[in-house]
């Protein structure tokens, strides 16, 4: 590929050192509020290896923890008020807890303050009680890696830690779920919170979306000389909602023509004669993703089990390409900033890549060997040049850790 016109270099973001954010936060705390904090928390974003569009449909997803975080500075207070700031907003928030409620909340602070409303349940005789807190995140904005959830589950470490509430790690997940979709009112299949909580370092996170069940895969990129590089395409995101219902009423549609009750009890190896059932060619190419995405996943997972990514890398990255493939021809839910960075980066040699996200926009990823990492940056970035489209953003990430206190 040609050299971009106009000097265009990719450029690879990494996360910022923990320790020094999460001391440097726990400084600006006493700034902000004249004391210090009780801790300081964090939580990771999270990309999704494969498994995409099938959670509404009880499937199976394989995402991982990215080293970029959120974090939260926080103390308990002798009152109810419940006091939110952040590095990154000139919001100031300030509610009573026993007032929480959906709909009173707007912005980002509905993300800390539903967790806590989540987790009434929890707190003795359900009686809330306030705190102070400060956020500091570094998980990029809009590019689908899950910075909400991120929060959210940052805030809950906070909150278990703080009030000493007993709530276990699925607990935690529940409630954040909750504050997502009940309080902010962004509905969430539940793959961000769990990630963000349940993911180990080294590690993807099999999550079956019919009972939140999870248990660890290897995925120990460093060691193999690996590494996934995440491609925020900055495409702006159009018609997200009434697309993402429509997928969502189409795979539904599939399923009663189907006559079972979610598309993950259609057995693969069936699959050619139950699509003959469905009439509507759309409907059809809906179940068709559906069903071979979370055998992808399967398969995926089978690979990875067996030992060292390294030997199985072909076979993977040939699944991540198919995953894509299947996205952009079945579900339709890719855009062309998605498709050309995906077709860059697999001429530039990555093992595979795909879309990752709700689509109409977001990010990319692909597997790349660790030392092709900025070569394949800058194949996308010559290839967004050539096509106009914009200035893509990357991030490199080994699978990192899940949510904990840093201090």
């Amino acid at each position: 590929m040609t050299t971009a016109p106009h000097g265009a270099a990719a450029e690879l973001s990494t996360a910022p050192d923990r320790s020094r954010t999460a001391e440097a936060l726990s400084d600006r705390f006493t700034d902000v509020y004249g004391y210090a904090p009780d801790g300081v928390w964090s939580a990771p974003g999270r990309v999704n290896i494969i498994g995409e569009h099938v959670d509404y449909q009880d499937g199976l997803c394989l995402p991982m923890a990215i080293e970029h975080r959120t974090f939260v500075a926080a103390a308990r207070t002798p009152t109810d008020l419940l006091r939110l700031r952040s590095l990154q907003s000139d919001v100031v928030f300030e509610m009573q807890a026993k007032d929480l409620a959906p709909e009173k909340v707007e912005g980002w602070p509905a993300y800390v303050a539903g967790v806590l409303w989540a987790l009434r349940p929890f707190f003795s005789g359900s009686q809330t009680r306030g705190a102070d807190v400060l956020v500091d995140g570094y998980v990029p904005l809009g590019a689908g890696l899950s910075s909400s959830a991120a929060l959210e589950c940052a805030a809950a470490e906070a909150f278990e830690a703080l009030f000493s509430l007993g709530t276990t790690p699925l607990d935690r997940v529940r409630a954040c779920i909750s504050a997502e979709t009940d309080f902010a009112g962004a509905p969430t299949g539940g793959l961000d919170q769990s990630a963000s909580i349940l993911c180990s370092e080294g590690n993807a996170l099999l999550l079956d979306c019919r009972d939140l069940s999870t248990r660890d895969v290897p995925w120990d990129l460093g060691s193999q000389g690996l590494a996934l590089l995440i491609c925020d395409t900055r495409a702006e995101h159009s018609h997200v909602d009434g697309e993402y219902v429509a997928r969502r009423r189409d795979s539904e549609a599939a399923a009663r023509a189907l006559g079972v009750p979610t598309l993950r009890d259609v057995d693969p190896a069936g699959l050619d004669q139950a699509l003959e059932r469905i009439e509507d060619p759309t409907v059809r190419r809906r179940a068709r993703h559906v069903v071979t995405e979370i055998q992808r996943v399967r398969d995926v997972v089978a690979l990875l089990s067996r030992g060292s990514i390294r030997a199985q890398v072909d076979e993977v990255g040939a699944l991540l390409n198919a995953s894509h493939d299947s996205l952009r021809d079945d579900y339709e839910v890719t855009v062309p900033a998605l498709d050309v960075a995906v077709d860059a980066a697999r001429a530039a040699g990555a093992h595979g890549a795909r879309m990752t996200g709700g689509g109409f926009g977001g990010s990319i990823i692909a597997l790349v060997e660790s030392d092709r990492a900025q070569a394949t940056a800058q194949a996308i970035t010559d290839a967004f040049v050539e096509q106009d489209l914009g200035t893509p953003e990357f991030f490199v990430s080994l699978p990192a850790d899940g949510a904990g206190q840093e201090r």
